[in-house]
């Protein structure tokens, strides 16, 4: 896996980056001999900024030598590393060849989690703008592979989002895999002493060497 790259992008509600979420990531993928990097996108900026400034990380990446890049995304991060991986307008060298989303916002269509939606796209954000912002909208059969994470309890944003993003991946027959753990609260990281849902990186790791 010398010639594939994975972008951390930790979470924070688009308002600040979780730093559990970032070097500690990066610590664990280089332990299973997976090269990665943190990827600290533009905080409280409009969409679509954050995007841009990620897809011109991926072609960096590229350009340096990496062969497959890999997005790895924590809440408002999995949010964005999905629209990476799915929203239309990619050049040839700034696709995503898989990405591992953690209990990752999906949605800008749903009420949950507002104050990320404001961020990104305004109090009187559209209806389609809302839309071509929701992951589960913008899968198509050529969607790369997903590995989704969420635990059933997280009350900031609920399960719901990684269920929506899910059904679709299933319905446009894109490979993925989804666990949804029982127990545990929002912002989990790397999950450790964190019960059944400490289990996850074990499984992303196999699922990581699969696609990489």
């Amino acid at each position: 896996m010398t010639r594939t790259h994975m972008v951390v992008l930790p979470g924070g509600g688009y308002a600040e980056h979780a730093a559990h979420e970032a070097e500690p990531v990066v610590a664990w993928l280089g332990g299973i001999g997976v090269q990665a990097s943190v990827f600290r996108y533009p905080l409280h900026a409009r969409h679509p900024q954050p995007l841009k400034a990620l897809r011109a990380e991926i072609r960096r990446l590229r350009a340096a030598g990496a062969r497959r890049v890999g997005l790895i995304g924590f809440s408002a991060g999995g949010h964005l590393a999905g629209l990476a991986a799915l929203a239309p307008g990619a050049a040839p060298e700034e696709t995503v060849d898989f990405a591992v989303l953690g209990y990752a916002i999906t949605s800008m269509e749903t009420e949950t989690y507002r104050p990320s939606r404001l961020i990104l796209l305004g109090e009187d954000a559209s209806a389609e703008l809302r839309r071509s912002t929701s992951l589960d909208a913008l899968v198509t059969p050529d969607a790369p592979p997903f590995f989704l994470w969420h635990t059933a309890e997280d009350p900031y944003v609920p399960a719901d989002h990684t269920y929506r993003l899910a059904s679709a991946l299933a319905a446009g027959r894109v490979p993925h895999t989804a666990h949804v753990f029982a127990h545990g609260p929002h912002s989990l990281g790397l999950a450790r002493d964190a019960g059944e849902a400490a289990i996850w990186t074990t499984l992303a790791e196999a699922w990581i060497y699969e696609q990489a």
